[in-house]
């Protein structure tokens, strides 16, 4: 009997929601398998060991969706869907709070345990939480999360927790060049142990596909072109939901309220109207390869300083080869036609023109990471 996964690929091939990818079947079969294992019973009712799997490949090959429908059909209650670096960040959070706590402050959070290492209380918070851990997007960039990984999910598949992974890259390849990295091949060697690592790279990248075939310019700002916003974010972002995301940067929190993986969306106050910088913008760049712009207003003297930012803004994104997908008042040339920096603005316009072009869409996407982690990384706090 085919699995709940395959039966929900196949509907949505049936239903044009999709379209059939080869490259996309033995990760089917794998995710299928998983299924399945889950369900089983071990010994005297216990639960057994189920080998997870690691999905690797291109941006925009359909991982997420199929993690999409995985995660819906796992048959396993107790699962949980997070971006790698949310995760993350609440085991920073968690380690912190058992190292600052006191033993009235540990128990309450994490139960009885002795000793003063955190992992282990970590792990078996989250154990308790989840036997399912699905993730997108893994890579590590920041050397305190390699120095965690390797003994935090050792100690995670002690509990027999079960791993699904989305990445960019072959497990092999994570932390590439890191400082320190033979601390962090226990992780890798766990990985390819513990999951069943599947390629999908087929040569069809369906996110960037799907752009091409669509304006990424929405002028102006009416209920037309709000309807093509709408529906270019809605089949973009799939079934999956939207989250914040929080950038460490120079020590403080960059949040970007509605992000699924690595689309972002936010508006144009969010982004200009507040205090940020080109650090904060390349943080950004970095950590997206498309973003939606929203209620991008025409500009006057009066508000100079968020044309400067939005000018900063720009300048990050084209360097990082972000897509750009734009709902505003006006084209690109009427945006600042007067004020502080007109004229310096006519590059800018320029540089919305070829991001909102088709050869432009058609190129790699931004976030292709270097081998030290990501292409764009202003300085070694910027990590989450």
């Amino acid at each position: 009997m085919p699995s709940r996964v395959s039966r929900a690929y196949h509907k949505r091939l049936a239903d044009g929601r999709l379209t059939a990818d080869p490259a996309q079947s033995k990760a089917l079969d794998v995710l299928s398998r998983v299924e399945r294992e889950l369900g089983h019973k071990g010994l005297f009712g216990g639960r057994p060991e189920v080998r997870g799997v690691y999905l690797w490949g291109p941006p925009g090959r359909g991982k997420s969706m199929l993690m999409d429908l995985f995660f819906a059909c796992a048959p396993e209650p107790r699962k949980t869907r997070a971006h790698f670096h949310a995760f993350m960040a609440r085991v920073h959070d968690l380690i912190r709070q058992w190292r600052e706590g006191d033993r009235k402050s540990r128990q309450a959070v994490f139960g009885s345990h002795k000793g003063d290492d955190p992992i282990e209380p970590v792990a078996e918070l989250i154990a308790s939480e989840a036997r399912l851990l699905c993730f997108d997007e893994l890579q590590v960039t920041d050397i305190a999360d390699a120095m965690i990984l390797g003994r935090l999910f050792e100690a995670l598949f002690e509990r027999k927790v079960v791993l699904a992974i989305t990445s960019n890259r072959v497990p092999s390849d994570l932390y590439k060049d890191g400082i320190n990295r033979p601390l962090f091949t226990p992780f890798i060697d766990q990985i390819t142990a513990r999951c069943e690592v599947v390629e999908v790279s087929g040569e069809r990248d369906w996110r960037r596909d799907r752009l091409a075939g669509a304006p990424v310019w929405f002028s102006p700002a009416g209920p037309e072109a709000r309807a093509g916003f709408e529906t270019l974010w809605s089949d973009l972002r799939g079934d999956e939901p939207e989250e914040a995301t929080h950038l460490t940067v120079l020590g403080r929190d960059v949040a970007v309220q509605r992000t699924v993986g690595s689309l972002a969306r936010a508006t144009f106050d969010e982004l200009c109207a507040r205090p940020l910088g080109p650090q904060d913008y390349l943080a950004m760049a970095g950590r997206f390869h498309t973003l939606f712009l929203e209620a991008l207003p025409t500009l006057g003297p009066d508000r100079r300083q968020e044309a400067r930012r939005l000018v900063t803004l720009i300048d990050a994104l084209y360097e990082a080869r972000t897509r750009l997908v734009v709902l505003a008042e006006a084209e690109p040339e009427a945006l600042y036609p007067t004020g502080d920096g007109a004229f310096e603005f006519e590059r800018t316009i320029s540089r919305l023109r070829e991001m909102a072009s088709a050869s432009w869409i058609e190129g790699e996407a931004a976030h292709t990471l270097d081998t030290n982690g990501a292409k764009l990384v202003p300085h070694p706090e910027t990590t989450r």
